[in-house]
């Protein structure tokens, strides 16, 4: 999606993508409000998850479903749908709820309850047999401190078993998982994470614009994030390529930002003084 040309832009690549992917959290947009989310960010977004349980109460579900998959968008039910199934014993049922909607995209998660880890493996091993598996490591309790040698665990050997990409808990709140409460990211856990795992392997839920802006700083314009509101799919995608001023140098050769970056100056301002 390129208007018209202008040099030092990143490449996004073309969908399908490995990596880069943008994920945008449907809270329970319309039919109508689908097709014009779709209408102005087709190109930018390649998958769409039904927030937690939203698919369970969302007016004309399999025509939004087929809206999205008729135009390249990958849709899925969130994490905690599943959940709600397997805490009620109803695993097979979930998978056939998959079948019956043609959802070739699946997520396992844990962040509300328990399933040992072993479990939660078999349980990627058997949903990847047909299906893209997105499997989510982290608490959704801001209470719930998990080690960073657990997580490097759980991430590795949730790949290892099938897992398409593991998403790295934030909430659609930004304030738990990977961010501390007040939303910033927890530095020490994601390096120690991403000295073990392939960062293209990981999908970072990064609700908020400035846990945006530092993953892209970090990882450059293809890192992978999730958890982006429908009106915030081409802000995000700005912030990518460098055409918002929070990652405006990103992408521009050393010396454009040697000559042109604003910098904080008191030179001038006793003349200025005086003259008042």
């Amino acid at each position: 999606m390129k208007n018209f040309s202008l040099p030092f832009i990143p490449d996004r690549g073309q969908k399908p993508r490995e990596k880069g992917l943008t994920m945008m959290m449907d809270k329970g947009l319309s039919l109508s409000e689908t097709a014009h989310f779709i209408e102005a960010n087709e190109g930018l977004t390649d998958i769409v998850k039904f927030g937690f349980g939203t698919a369970f109460v969302t007016n004309q579900l399999e025509e939004k479903i087929a809206l999205y998959k008729a135009h390249n968008i990958r849709p899925y039910f969130g994490g905690t749908l599943f959940e709600a199934f397997y805490a009620r014993g109803m695993f097979e049922d979930f998978l056939r709820l998959n079948d019956k909607y043609g959802l070739d995209l699946a997520e396992i998660s844990d962040g509300s309850i328990i399933i040992p880890h072993d479990e939660k493996c078999e349980l990627i091993r058997t949903m990847a047999q047909g299906r893209t598996v997105l499997s989510e490591v982290g608490s959704k309790d801001s209470g719930i401190l998990i080690s960073p040698n657990k997580w490097i665990k759980m991430m590795s050997t949730e790949l290892e078993a099938g897992s398409w990409k593991v998403i790295a808990e934030g909430r659609e709140s930004g304030n738990v998982g990977v961010f501390r409460p007040n939303g910033t990211a927890h530095t020490f856990l994601i390096n120690k994470i991403i000295a073990k795992i392939n960062p293209n392997d990981i999908l970072w839920e990064a609700p908020i614009k400035n846990q945006q802006v530092w993953f892209i700083k970090l990882f450059g314009a293809n890192v992978n994030l999730g958890n982006i509101a429908p009106n915030e799919v081409i802000p995000l995608e700005c912030l990518r390529i460098g055409l918002r001023g929070d990652t405006f140098f990103e992408s521009l050769p050393e010396d454009y930002a040697t000559r042109l970056k604003q910098v904080n100056s008191d030179e001038g301002e006793e003349d200025d003084d005086n003259n008042i």
